[in-house]
């Protein structure tokens, strides 16, 4: 069991973390939440070595995927990076990667009656105002849990407040900051219900937020 405890604040920089391997000849983990070694709630960032496979499952309470490099294939097509998925349960599909790719995946966690399939391209998805001079691309919204692209320009600062529900992020570009420290493109964060600071940027930042779900 690893970082279970969602009263706590956990914070890791995956980009110094070492792989692991997976059931599956060339794909491979850097666990970041995990239940169990195969099965339950896990998040995790996953590679796929080019032409590596995993065979033919499906996705009891669901999994959710943000590409990050590469291009993520399976029986509904070729994905590059920068797509979000969300697979219900019984979506089954065998996925591969020609040219290989990274991952970010959450699986096991959908809420009960969360069962759209989604599939966004964020490369051709228009942004939204957000507060100030944020800019806002929402992926999914269902009974208080939100996830969203977010993007900082250079110098922005938000005010503080309280993460009703909790907050998870991955920092895809630039670096993220706040009272308690400095978060480079790579970190996952996670941040318990009704915990709270004052985020800021000095470079242009790139995040990937899912709020609402740590009740």
């Amino acid at each position: 069991m690893i970082n279970m405890d969602f009263e706590q604040h956990v914070v890791i920089n995956t980009k110094i973390q070492d792989w692991q391997a997976s059931p599956s000849s060339g794909v491979w983990r850097k666990p970041l939440a995990r239940e169990d070694v195969e099965q339950g709630h896990a998040t995790s960032i996953v590679r796929y070595d080019p032409g590596a496979s995993f065979t033919a499952h499906n996705h009891p309470k669901g999994e959710e995927i943000l590409v990050l490099e590469g291009t993520f294939s399976d029986q509904t097509g070729d994905y590059q990076a920068g797509t979000y998925f969300r697979n219900p349960q019984g979506f089954r599909h065998a996925p591969f990667s020609k040219e290989g790719c990274t991952l970010l995946v959450k699986l096991h966690q959908f809420q009960e009656d969360d069962n759209h399939h989604v599939c966004i391209d964020t490369k051709a998805t228009d942004w939204l105002p957000g507060q100030g001079n944020l800019r806002v691309m929402p992926l999914h919204n269902f009974a208080g849990e939100n996830v969203a692209l977010v993007h900082w320009p250079e110098g922005e600062r938000f005010q503080p407040h309280t993460h009703v529900g909790g907050e998870e992020i991955y920092v895809l570009r630039g670096e993220f900051i706040d009272e308690n420290g400095r978060y480079p493109a790579g970190t996952w964060m996670r941040s318990p219900h009704m915990s709270s600071h004052n985020p800021y940027v000095e470079v242009d930042t790139l995040i990937w937020v899912k709020v609402g779900h740590l009740l």
